[in-house]
């Protein structure tokens, strides 16, 4: 389709910390031999928002627009010239587009099919990780600027911060309209035809969706894959996608194992929650979860193996030798073995009104979703591991100021040390030692704490827009129907256990065959490194019980 219009001259929009690349001629020569040159006119759509499979395109001659609602509000991200490659992260991922780029000039693209890239960047890991490293740059460009779907409703709704929630977990650009805030929200509503009890909604691509499930919002966009049935029994099924799950699907589909991997809400776990992990090994300048879990999903997806997001695990059944779980939605899958990575729920304040306030000031995760929204208010943070610090250190860019609160008289009892030094020498931190919250309190939303020193007994109230909960996590064992032994605290046991006349592997259950791995294991290591190696060593495990069954 062809669309032409009459527009200013635009200049080409400039480096962005490495989003926007210019290809050598190299690589432009590189990557000729594995598309079609084809020229292109002014006002020719390249590809549109909305597109579920689009290709790899470098701008030879010309320049292209990106533009979000194209013929709508028409909103301008980025201009490319020569040299300039198109798309973002969903290009790899396998969402829909979240944006349209038009030509803006009679010009020439390269036009590659991502099979065809897959097959190139395999080969030259320079050329994988420049296009790699732009794409996760560009997608936190469309998250900051609020592109992609719309969801409009009210922030005391718990199905708006519902529909918030999974799509910053998921890293999913998207605008908030708050219908409490926006005086155009009605309007937009009214020209829709939705009435405001029928809110939330999500508007992407020309669909009104009328608070979608995470599932039916999933599907819209090309979230994930959906559970095959019809698959007879899998080698290896992963349930949790964390960064033990995650290494656990990436090892398994590189050694050639039929893998799938689920997640009930998210890849990433508790690590994807995280604003940035400064001590992971090969990353000294630190990544984010977010990062991390995305360059991991693509790195499974690329050996082949199934990641179906969200897909909540129910029931573990055992059949014929062979395992089955169990899903929500009423799926099942088989497998011959199973990896259980599902991690751990995070744990809540012994305190009154804390549900009133949950996804209205009071917090279990710091994103950039939760720091715009507290952003110049004073908010505290409870907890003394590293995940509080990182999120103390993360909000501190953006509220004032931040309050430590930690039960401990020892804040580097239970913290990193490089964590601590830096939280010491943050201006705006205040770090509050044998401190313990007794209240929450507010008209609507949260707007004051009262903390209790444990040693003195003293107790005073503090000016407080956003509580954020870092206080640990319980296992996420209850699906396991009962067939895996568990600890008195729930976390499922490893390597203990003798059947069939034979020790147990490491990693290994009470069943043969299943393993656990990550915070959902006795006596694991709640960190990021540990969990991964887990998942990697799992899957050394998986192949020996396989080769029992043969």
């Amino acid at each position: 389709m062809t669309t032409r219009t009459e527009a200013p001259t635009l200049v080409e929009t400039p480096d962005h910390d490495g989003a926007y690349p210019r290809l050598s001629p190299e690589q432009i020569a590189a990557l000729s031999r594995y598309g079609t040159r084809r020229a292109v006119k002014a006002g020719e759509i390249v590809f549109r928002e909305g597109d579920e499979h689009y290709d790899f395109f470098v701008v030879l001659a010309g320049t292209v627009a990106i533009v979000q609602d194209h013929g709508g509000e028409n909103r301008l991200i980025a201009v490319h010239g020569p040299g300039r490659f198109l798309g973002e992260l969903s290009l790899l991922t396998g969402l829909a587009a979240f944006f349209t780029a038009v030509m803006r000039e009679d010009g020439e693209v390269l036009q590659v099919p991502v099979e065809r890239l897959r097959a190139l960047v395999a080969q030259d890991a320079a050329l994988g990780d420049l296009i790699l490293r732009a794409y996760l740059m560009r997608r936190e460009i469309l998250i900051g600027l609020g592109a992609g779907l719309k969801i409009v409703g009210s922030r005391y709704s718990p199905d708006t911060r519902r529909l918030r929630e999974f799509c910053a977990r998921n890293r999913i650009p998207y605008r908030w309209i708050d219908l409490e805030e926006d005086g155009a929200a009605e309007q937009l509503l009214q020209g829709m035809s939705v009435r405001p009890d029928q809110t939330p909604v999500v508007v992407w691509h020309g669909r009104v969706l009328r608070n979608p499930s995470p599932q039916e919002l999933a599907r819209a966009i090309g979230l994930g894959e959906s559970v095959d049935d019809k698959v007879t029994v899998c080698d290896l099924v992963v349930v949790g996608a964390g960064p033990a799950g995650l290494a656990a699907a990436v090892y398994g589909a590189s050694e050639g194992l039929d893998t799938a991997a689920l997640d009930a809400v998210a890849t990433g776990g508790q690590a994807g929650t995280s604003s940035r992990i400064e001590n992971y090994l090969g990353f000294p300048s630190g990544i984010s979860g977010g990062e991390l879990a995305e360059r991991a999903t693509i790195q499974a997806r690329k050996f082949g193996a199934r990641i179906s997001v969200p897909a909540e695990a129910v029931a573990l059944e055992r059949e014929d030798g062979h395992y089955r779980v169990r899903l929500a939605d009423g799926h099942t899958l088989q497998t011959r073995a199973l990896v259980i990575a599902s991690g751990a729920r995070y744990r809540k304040l012994p305190v009154p009104r804390l549900e009133e306030f949950e996804g209205n000031g009071v917090y279990y995760a710091a994103t950039t979703m939760e720091a715009q929204l507290c952003a110049g208010q004073a908010v505290a943070v409870v907890g003394g591991g590293n995940s509080a610090g990182q999120a103390t250190l993360f909000l501190s860019q953006y509220a004032a100021p931040v309050r430590l609160i930690v039960r401990r008289d020892d804040l580097g009892a239970d913290m990193s040390r490089y964590l601590v030094d830096r939280i010491e020498r943050a201006p705006n931190v205040e770090v509050l030692l044998h401190t313990e919250v007794r209240e929450i309190d507010g008209d609507g939303r949260l707007e004051r704490i009262v903390v209790e020193d444990n040693r003195a007994h003293e107790r005073r109230t503090l000016g407080c827009g956003a509580l954020f909960v870092f206080i640990g996590a319980d296992p996420h064992s209850d699906w396991l129907s009962g067939l895996v032994e568990l600890d008195e605290k729930g976390f499922v046991l490893t390597g203990v256990a003798d059947h069939a006349h034979r020790r147990a592997l490491l990693l290994e259950t009470n069943l043969p065959g299943v393993l656990a791995v990550g915070d959902v294991r006795s006596g694991s290591v709640k960190r990021v490194a540990s969990a991964v190696g887990e998942g990697s060593m799992a899957v050394r495990l998986v192949h020996e019980h396989l080769g029992t069954l043969h």
